[in-house]
């Protein structure tokens, strides 16, 4: 079930790391009222530096200093071959804060082991966050409190739902599942966009008709409390139009092959962590 949480007022947060994820969580942040003034960048590249001054009013600044000590709470959102380097940087200017990574694969284990901590906090965000609509799932290690985790609460459900998982292996399913979800949606609706044009459509009107019919069927079975199968019986009459859709799909077997690419996905998750883990 998702969730979202009170808003108590936050501290000082930092982040290391200042792109697209980094910006979708500062942006919702700084829209419940959180002061750009309590926020602090790190970020190497001139370009996301830039934008996050004209876009927030915050300077971020180019590598880690001592101004990181005042933040209470560190957000992790660099590139997965990066944040070991990135926090052997920063360790010494955040003994005391507690650390929340959006970094997809690196498993707390090795962020305890770099950082010297264990109040740690990872989460699976997804693009749509940018828009806050973003889909979360969250795993704390056991020395974070309640209140902390209420605080993560908070900056997450700044950028759309969220939800916690007890194991931290399931970051990998959901990895498969919503943090790269969002580019099944738009292979989709590529493809149907393609297939609207070429049964005479504009391509304005294909990609209409094709976002539009996501849309509204994602929120036709966020309202239901009926499951998909049961949604998509009563859109099927044996012998129409969407039956001859259906049958050409399983006759490709296109559900058993998108379930295996959710698989390579989540075997991908877990070999990031082998790969740039300690």
């Amino acid at each position: 079930m998702s969730q979202t949480a009170a808003s108590p007022s936050l501290p000082p947060i930092a982040f290391i790391g200042g792109g697209n994820m980094a910006s979708a969580i500062i942006g919702g942040l700084i829209h419940q009222g959180h002061p750009a003034g309590q926020i602090e960048v790190v970020e190497p590249w001139a370009e996301a530096r830039e934008a996050l001054r004209k876009n927030y009013g915050i300077d971020a600044q180019p590598e880690a200093s001592p101004a990181l000590q005042r933040a209470r709470i560190v957000v992790w959102a660099v590139k997965p071959q990066t944040f070991k380097d990135a926090a052997a940087q920063a360790k010494a200017h955040t003994a005391d804060a507690l650390h929340l990574s959006v970094a997809a694969g690196i498993r707390s284990d090795s962020i305890a082991q770099w950082l010297g901590t264990e109040r740690i906090v990872r989460t699976m965000p997804n693009t749509p966050a940018l828009v806050g609509k973003g889909m979360s799932a969250l795993y704390a290690r056991p020395a974070v409190g309640a209140a902390e985790r209420t605080q993560v609460e908070a900056i997450m459900e700044s950028t759309g739902e969220f939800l916690w998982v007890e194991s931290e292996k399931q970051l990998d399913a959901v990895t498969a599942l919503s943090g790269s979800g969002p580019a099944y949606v738009f292979y989709f609706l590529e493809a149907m966009t393609r297939a609207g044009v070429g049964m005479g459509l504009s391509e304005a009107q294909a990609h209409q008709l094709a976002v539009g019919t996501f849309v509204g069927a994602s929120e036709l079975a966020r309202r239901s409390d009926e499951p998909p199968a049961v949604l998509r019986q009563r859109v099927t009459s044996k012998g129409g139009t969407t039956y001859a859709a259906l049958q050409s799909m399983e006759a490709a077997g296109m559900g058993a092959s998108f379930e295996a690419a959710l698989r390579a996905a989540e075997q991908r998750a877990h070999e990031l962590g082998d790969e740039f883990g300690a």
